[in-house]
């Protein structure tokens, strides 16, 4: 066998992309350890356990942190805990197979209070747990991949759906917070994995086909919140017609040069909300889903409103399909967006207050000095 034909082999071997959990005080756990071992399908093995415990010990005695007792404190505690359960059986194992990774981590319960400790309190115990226990689902997983991942790291849903049919390209690579590993896979493949070795006891559902006629009902079962980060203005437009019907909320974010552009929609406020909060004017599914990229292009900045668009922006949404092949797209607005739109969906959850329209974060009124001069403000009109 040559290498080419090696090389070809190994690069359609997909990994599976979802942690095995093991505990390791039953029999059978153990055996699909060893079996894994001797197989030599772990390449690496982390064992940071003690200091997890330590952490934990910590978030439970906060008096004892800053005081001379406190080492000697927990090491008493960790003994009692060895003389029950020897440390290597204690918590969980989460192996990684994309990675041939095993970790030792804390039992669930326990790695989610010491993961989200420093959370408290700009985030109370009682809205983490609303939060974390939300189920949100995300169609699109360009923008849509920061806001994942924004949600998760503040402790956030649990329970995730994630729809999108495209595959990581290298082009992706200004926007989106992944690497060259994973071109040619699936962006709901790789955004789950982005997921699981941040929360390995997290529920992720993949659409790998994205949101269709056939999957969109199923994709909405039991979600709180709806997240629209899709191209496709069809789909957009079902998407809330389903928001509408289940009265959920919805929350989308528009990259727009270095700004971004968040619409709240509460269907589950007011389900008579107009679409797209009528910005796009009379529309239908059949008009939208007919439209090519350049109308979508146009479409997409009547939403936005022209007099939100950078002057650059304007001059490369006319340059698509003469000197470039689609909309341009920064990566410092993509986490900009998953910031923003991860608080708006934290909110929403908490019931905390909120607008229910739009909201526009631009680091030019912020930080361009000549932004609001007289013939700027003249050109731009």
């Amino acid at each position: 066998m040559n290498l080419e034909t090696v090389l070809s082999q190994k690069s359609k071997e997909t990994p599976l992309s979802k942690p095995e959990i093991f505990d390791l005080q039953k029999k059978e756990d153990r055996e699909n350890v060893l079996r894994l071992l001797e197989e030599q399908s772990v390449h690496s093995v982390v064992d940071d356990y003690e200091e997890q415990e330590k952490e934990y010990f910590a978030i439970q005695n906060p008096e004892l942190v800053f005081t001379s007792r406190f080492e000697d404190a927990f090491r008493e505690y960790f003994q009692g805990l060895e003389k029950k359960i020897p440390r290597w059986r204690q918590g969980r194992w989460a192996y990684f197979p994309w990675l041939a990774s095993l970790v030792h981590i804390l039992e669930d319960e326990t790695f989610q209070t010491v993961r989200m400790a420093r959370n408290r309190e700009l985030i109370t115990k009682e809205e983490q747990e609303i939060f974390y226990n939300a189920t949100i689902g995300i169609a699109g997983l360009s923008v849509g991949n920061s806001i994942a991942l924004a949600i998760v790291l503040q402790g956030g849903g649990k329970h995730i759906k994630l729809a999108d049919n495209d595959s990581l390209a290298l082009s992706n690579l200004n926007r989106i917070r992944s690497g060259i590993e994973h071109l040619g896979l699936k962006k709901v493949v790789m955004t789950a994995r982005q997921i699981y070795v941040l929360n390995p006891y997290a529920r992720i559902d993949v659409f790998p086909e994205g949101l269709t006629g056939g999957n969109i009902e199923r994709f909405f079962e039991g979600l709180d919140v709806i997240i629209d980060e899709i191209d496709n203005l069809g789909m957009k437009y079902r998407i809330r017609e389903y928001a509408k019907k289940l009265r959920l909320p919805l929350v989308m974010a528009a990259d727009n040069a270095d700004s971004g552009v968040v619409d709240i929609e509460r269907y589950d406020v007011d389900p008579e909300t107009p679409f797209f909060h009528g910005r796009m004017g009379e529309v239908s599914y059949e008009q939208l889903a007919g439209l090519g990229k350049k109308e979508i292009g146009a479409m997409i900045t009547k939403h936005v409103g022209m007099e939100n668009v950078p002057e650059r922006m304007r001059h490369s949404l006319a340059q698509i399909g003469k000197t470039i092949v689609s909309w341009p797209q920064l990566g410092g607005t993509a986490l900009l967006n998953g910031s923003a739109v991860a608080y708006c969906v934290r909110k929403i959850l908490t019931n905390q207050p909120l607008i229910t329209n739009r909201a526009i974060i631009s680091f030019d009124k912020l930080f361009e000095p000549l932004i609001n001069c007289s013939n700027r403000q003249t050109k731009r009109e």
